[in-house]
C-alpha cells in the first residue's frame, strides 16, 4: 500500500431494527458471538442491542482497526464510540492474497459479497484469524466505562448489519480496503495464469517485477471466444454515494483544508452518479467526449453546482479570477447553460457579415411592427434602450437574455432560439 495511505469507509446511519435478528450471514454471527462472549455483563450488551434496535447508533466510520459512531442514549445524550481490532501485518496479508488466489472460488464469493466458511477456514490453515475471537473486540468510549459499555454493544450490534451486506467491512477493519485486495488478488491470479510466473519469482528473475505481472495481449484476444460473458452492468443506485467524513481524531497536515477536501468529495460523488447514470443509457458509446474544461471553468462550475459557503467562495473566485460579483455572475450563467452561457458572459465578438444578416432577420420577425423593443447592436450584444434588457448572440445562433443589475449586465435566463422568447422573461433589478 502507499506510504500513509489510510482507507476509510463512512456507513449512514440504518433505520430502526424493530422484529427482526441484527445478523443474517454466519460471519455476522459470529462477529456477535466474539462481542457476547468477551463482555463480562451481559445486561450491558441487552441494552446496547436495545439501543441499535431504536436506530440510535449514528453514521459508521470503518477504518484500519478501528469502528466508530456516536450512540445516543435513551435520554438522547451523545457518546463517541470506538471498538479496535488488531490489524493483520503485511506478512500475513502477503499470506492471505497468496491463498486467496489460488481458488477462483474464494475471488469469486469476495465479488458476491460474501464470506464462505471454506474462505476462513482456508485462511485459518494459513496462520490468519479473519473473524475476531473472544477478547478480540477491544472498546472505548466516551461514557468512561471499562468493559462493553450499551454505547459499544449498540456499535457493534449495528456493525453486524453492515457485516451482513458486505464482508469488505471486516476486511478493511483487519487493514486492507476492497479496491486494493481485488486489484492486488487480481494481479496475483494473472501472475499464476502466466506459465512460468511462479518460477520466475521464486528464482528472483528481473522478470518477477510488478512490469512483468498480467496476461500477454495476444493470449488475453486468443482466449475470447472460451470465456463467459460479461455480467451485465450494475443497476443505478438510488442517489450518490455518501463521502467519508474526515473529522477525525487525527490533525490534517500543514496546508490541509478538511472542509475544501469534502467539498471536492461530495461533488465528486455526484459527479460520478450523473457519468454513471449517462453511461447506463443506449446510445452513450456513440456520444462525442465532453470539453475538458479549464481551471477557471471549472472553479465557477464548483461554486455553481456545490453551493460553497462564503470562504470556500472566495477560494473559487481567486482560481476563477473573478470578485464575489463577477462570481455570481459567472455562476448564474452556469446554471443556465453551462460552459456555452459562461463563454457568452465573459466575451464579445463580433457576427460575420452572414451571421448578423440573419440575426437581423430573426430580430425583424420577431415583433410585430412597432411592437418590439429599441435595440440598439454593439457586436453580437442587442441592447433594449430603456429596458434596461439585452439579448447577446452565441456563436451557436441562440440568443441568450440578460438584465441590468445595479449597473452590470447577469444572466437573466437559458437561451432561446426567438430572441422575443429570450427578452420576454427579463426582469431588470430582479
Amino acid at each position: 500500500m502507499n506510504e500513509g495511505y489510510e482507507p476509510e469507509r463512512t456507513f449512514a446511519a440504518l433505520p430502526p431494527a424493530h422484529g427482526r435478528g441484527f445478523a443474517s450471514s454466519w460471519w455476522g454471527r459470529a462477529w456477535l458471538k466474539a462481542l457476547e462472549d468477551t463482555a463480562l455483563d451481559g445486561q450491558q450488551l441487552k441494552k446496547g442491542r436495545r439501543l441499535a434496535r431504536e436506530g440510535r447508533v449514528g453514521a459508521v466510520s470503518v477504518r484500519p482497526g478501528r469502528i466508530t459512531a456516536v450512540v445516543q442514549d435513551r435520554d438522547s445524550t451523545a457518546y463517541r464510540s470506538d471498538v479496535l481490532l488488531q490489524e493483520l501485518t503485511e506478512e500475513e496479508w502477503d499470506r492471505f492474497l497468496d491463498m486467496a488466489s489460488e481458488r477462483s472460488g474464494h475471488i469469486a464469493a469476495l465479488l458476491d459479497r460474501e464470506m464462505p466458511p471454506h474462505l476462513v477456514e482456508d485462511a485459518a490453515a494459513a496462520g490468519l484469524e479473519l473473524l475476531p475471537g473472544i477478547g478480540d473486540l477491544e472498546p472505548e468510549c466516551s461514557c468512561e466505562a471499562w468493559d462493553h459499555c450499551p454505547h459499544t454493544g449498540a456499535l457493534c450490534y449495528q456493525v453486524a448489519r453492515l457485516l451482513d451486506q458486505d464482508p469488505f467491512v471486516l476486511l478493511l477493519l483487519r487493514g486492507r480496503d476492497e479496491r486494493w485486495l481485488l486489484d492486488e488478488l487480481q494481479v496475483r491470479s494473472a501472475a499464476r495464469a502466466v506459465p512460468g510466473t511462479a518460477d520466475e519469482s521464486s528464482a528472483g528473475s528481473p522478470a518477477s517485477g510488478p512490469a512483468s505481472r498480467g496476461v500477454r495481449a495476444d493470449e488475453a484476444y486468443a482466449a475470447r471466444d472460451i470465456l463467459p460473458p460479461l455480467p451485465p452492468p450494475p443497476p443505478l443506485p438510488a442517489e450518490p454515494g455518501v463521502p467519508p467524513s474526515l473529522d477525525t481524531e487525527t490533525d490534517p497536515a500543514e496546508g490541509v483544508d478538511p472542509s475544501a477536501l469534502e467539498f471536492l468529495a461530495a461533488d465528486s460523488a455526484v459527479r460520478a452518479f450523473a457519468m454513471l447514470a449517462e453511461a447506463l443509457t443506449a446510445g452513450h458509446g456513440r456520444q462525442p467526449l465532453a470539453a475538458v474544461l479549464t481551471p477557471e471553468q471549472d472553479a465557477v462550475r464548483l461554486a455553481a453546482d456545490g453551493r460553497p459557503d462564503a470562504r470556500l467562495a472566495a477560494r473559487l473566485g481567486a482560481v476563477a479570477g473573478r470578485g464575489p460579483a463577477g462570481l455570481d455572475a459567472a455562476v448564474r450563467a452556469w446554471r443556465y447553460g453551462g460552459a456555452a452561457a459562461l463563454a457568452v458572459c465573459d466575451g464579445e465578438w463580433l457576427p460575420s457579415p452572414d451571421e448578423l444578416a440573419r440575426a437581423r432577420a430573426q430580430l425583424a420577425s420577431a415583433w410585430e411592427e412597432g411592437e418590439g423593443p429599441q435595440l440598439r447592436a454593439a457586436d453580437n450584444r442587442w441592447t433594449a434602450v430603456g429596458a434596461g434588457a439585452q439579448l447577446r448572440l452565441g456563436p451557436d445562433g441562440r440568443w441568450w437574455p440578460y438584465a441590468e443589475e445595479r449597473g452590470r449586465w447577469v444572466p437573466a435566463g437559458p437561451a432561446e432560439d426567438d430572441p422575443a422568447a429570450a427578452l420576454a422573461g427579463v426582469r431588470p433589478g430582479a
